[in-house]
């Protein structure tokens, strides 16, 4: 059967809008974007959508992280943006030009009900707001007949979190929170593929991750687009200052620990197929004197696996880029270094006395890469032939040929066509939200954090 016919055969049984309305069956009707392919070519920007059978969709949040998103909706068939709601004259109209060139005349809103109410021809929502608004943007939404694509975090607060996990099971709307990793080819090959199924790190004990950034000023902004007073406090904000950067204030977000720890620490649970039992950490406000959220963490958590117990190091610099970001998860039989930036981790390494990999090269699970010949210092053979073995990398031989945050949204709209999985859902999401915050409250406590199992059930 074509394309064309699988179409035409839905057509006769469901309209359009109640297909999209609800959530979809598995099986029925065609995938709006074809599934992530090893190394697929990006797709252009539209100027138009490609067919009539288009996604309609509003963004609410068109700040930094909604351009990255919808940057990546323009390179993607059959989505359509068709509403922004903004409380920033700034973000409105720089959205509505950006998105002019490429053929999305959009309307443009300052209350998410307004629009809401208004629009009528909408089939979903990303919600790019910030964190403490996730809950009742998203729940609004899903209310209204949308699925909902909300970044991460969840929420700043687990009880706002936890409602929007209870309103998509009341309404059966699909939630997609952003953890954009888990939609990653390369991820999903490195974790699902040859850590979980090939077990080519053997018993896998430690990981460890960080994220680490230069120093920052505040963000600023154009002083002729100052809000007044009255309409900060309309939409809860003390100050400009705050609005533009709520990541570090208590009441908006959870700060570094949140913003770049919890896209990592989600990847722990992932790999060890469980929840932390334990988390410690130690953090303040060493060096910035303006802020309220920590400005450095270091947490260690402890898991329970099928293997045993594993322990997990994540730190955040915000005053040092050393290392920039990646993560490690190490075995007894071997290593593997990720990052979303391949140049900064894309490799297994294998130690001596391991199983072969020979084997997984043959299978194209990993790439060879020749040992780098090094000279050391010595006259001790056995020492030049152990450091040469274990500067040994074997490359990861999957790529995204895509921007990082495409291929999460592309699950997200295939899940509202066709019905395939949700790689990040509700309950998914909520379970980070909670290994990620209470690393806040261990740093105030300065006590180990011991997790109850019932408390990652929403």
């Amino acid at each position: 059967m074509t394309n064309n016919d699988q179409d035409n055969k839905l057509k006769k049984v469901l309209t359009r809008r109640n297909f999209l309305k609800s959530s979809a069956a598995a099986g029925l009707g065609m995938a709006l974007v074809p599934p992530v392919i090893k190394g697929s070519p990006d797709n252009v920007l539209q100027k138009e959508t490609s067919s009539s059978n288009q996604l309609n969709i509003a963004f609410i949040g068109a700040g930094a992280q909604g351009r990255v998103l919808i940057e990546s909706c323009l390179r993607i068939p059959d989505i359509r943006i068709k509403a922004v709601c903004d409380i920033w004259e700034y973000s409105q109209r720089y959205a509505s030009r950006y998105l002019k060139k490429y053929g999305h005349i959009v309307n443009i809103y300052e209350d998410y009900r307004e629009m809401l109410t208004k629009e009528k021809d909408l089939d979903a929502a990303i919600i790019a707001s910030p964190d403490w608004l996730h809950d009742k943007h998203a729940n609004a939404c899903m209310r209204a007949g949308l699925h909902v694509y909300c970044e991460k975090e969840m929420s700043n607060s687990l009880t706002k979190a936890r409602s929007m996990v209870h309103t998509a099971k009341q309404t059966g709307k699909l939630l997609q929170i952003g953890h954009q990793r888990r939609s990653n080819p390369r991820y999903i090959h490195a974790i699902d593929r040859l850590i979980r199924d090939k077990h080519i790190l053997g018993k896998v004990t430690k990981a460890y991750a960080q994220w680490n950034r230069a120093k920052s000023d505040m963000l600023g902004w154009p002083k002729k687009y100052t809000m007044e007073q009255a309409k900060l406090d309309k939409y809860g904000y003390s100050s400009m200052t705050a609005f533009r950067n709520w990541r570090w204030f208590k009441k908006y977000g959870g700060g570094p620990i949140v913003d770049l720890g919890s896209h990592q620490i989600d990847l722990y649970s992932w790999v060890f197929g469980s929840n932390p039992q334990t988390v410690m950490a130690s953090g303040g406000i060493d060096y910035y004197k303006n802020r309220q959220w920590y400005d450095n963490v270091m947490a260690i958590y402890e898991y329970q696996t099928n293997e045993g117990t594993a322990r997990a190091l994540y730190q955040v610099q915000t005053t040092t880029k050393h290392g920039g970001f990646y993560e490690t998860f190490m075995g007894d039989n071997g290593s593997l270094v990720i990052s979303e930036v391949p140049e900064k981790g894309n490799w297994a390494m294998r130690e001596a006395h391991a199983p072969e990999w020979d084997s997984l090269v043959k299978e194209g699970l990993l790439n060879t890469e020749t040992q780098p010949i090094q000279k050391v210092d010595t006259k001790n053979i056995f020492l030049d032939v152990r450091v040469t073995a274990e500067a040994g990398r074997w490359p990861i031989p999957v790529e995204l040929a895509k921007p990082a945050h495409q291929p999460h949204l592309e699950n997200f709209f295939n899940a509202v066509i066709s019905g395939v999985p949700l790689n990040c859902p509700a309950e998914i999401g909520y379970e980070t939200a909670v290994a990620v915050l209470k690393v806040n409250e261990a740093v105030q406590s300065r006590r180990i954090y011991k997790f109850r199992p019932e408390q990652f059930k929403a």
